[in-house]
């Protein structure tokens, strides 16, 4: 099954997330079939805390992928941002 979820990266303590699409199989940050956009909760000042392809996004899930919950709540947040 595929599915569209977060790869953490970035040093300990400042995590850092790619919002990507892989086999749900595969390890937490192992190897991906897209990047999609990224998510950095720590963003400060000028900084941008979400970027993200919505229509990829809509292409996955089409095609049959599954969300994960936090990443069901980037989606809502950056449709919500981009209208």
């Amino acid at each position: 099954m595929v599915k569209i979820r977060l790869s953490r990266t970035g040093a300990k303590k400042r995590a850092f997330y790619h919002v990507v699409v892989a086999d749900s199989r595969r390890s937490r940050d192992g190897r991906y079939i897209e990047r999609i956009g990224y998510y950095n909760p720590r963003a400060i000042g000028g900084e941008e805390r979400l970027i993200l392809d919505t229509a990829r996004v809509d292409h996955w899930v089409a095609l049959g992928a599954q969300t994960t919950e936090r990443v069901n709540k980037l989606i809502k947040e950056a449709v919500a941002a981009a209208a």
